[in-house]
């Protein structure tokens, strides 16, 4: 039978030479061409029903897509003497079965993009636009610290200011605003710890999507 060659079967599939070589060692082939070496010539109709019952997913995952499509296109407009194509599994309840075809092409392209969301990621944060929320916390709490004890110290002089205005003991003035001093930290702790709980993701945040 008069055919393609094997350049000419490697172009219309979108895979290389060696690929085809691959696939005759392997027996995928089998019956599909006459020849031997360069006389080697391919029935396209009948490699492209052989391929799409034998491929299996490793084959048909990244640039395999490109042979999966190719065969599609080949099935419906192809030769008219090529055989018809394997039925499509059934879905059941609206689920792809495994090995459905379509559902290996959604995979690889959510695969595809979720590796372009963490490239993204890592640009901002290389970029200095991101920071890792545990540093972001540590370096809040040190500077909170020092807030406080600024405060403190204050409270403790005023406390001193005071008792020497007033002529009471300075303990005593000290110990009643370090006291309600502590009482207003605990009520707001509490009040953001609530406000907290309760906020919601930002526009920004939410179209980040990571």
């Amino acid at each position: 039978m008069e055919g393609l060659t094997t350049t000419q079967l490697a172009e219309r599939l979108a895979v290389s030479k060696a690929r085809i070589s691959q696939y005759v060692a392997e027996g995928k082939l089998a019956g599909c061409f006459t020849g031997a070496g360069r006389a080697r010539r391919f029935d396209l109709a009948r490699v492209a029903a052989a391929l799409g019952r034998r491929l299996d997913l490793g084959q048909m995952a990244g640039n395999g897509l490109a042979t999966r499509r190719a065969l599609r296109d080949l099935a419906e407009g192809g030769p008219a003497a090529m055989p018809a194509p394997m039925p499509a599994p059934m879905r059941e309840g609206g689920v792809l079965p495994l090995r459905d075809p379509d559902r290996l092409e959604l995979a690889t392209i959510q695969i595809k993009e979720e590796e372009a969301r963490r490239r993204r990621r890592d640009n901002e944060r290389d970029e200095g636009r991101w920071v890792l929320a545990d540093e972001a916390q540590r370096q809040a709490a040190r500077a909170l610290a020092r807030e406080i004890g600024q405060f403190e110290a204050v409270i403790r002089e005023g406390a001193r200011a005071v008792a020497d205005r007033f002529g009471v003991e300075v303990r005593e003035v000290r110990q009643v605003m370090l006291e309600e001093w502590r009482r207003h930290r605990a009520r707001r702790r509490d009040q953001l710890r609530a406000e907290a709980g309760a906020a919601d993701l930002s526009a920004s945040e939410r179209a980040a999507t990571v």
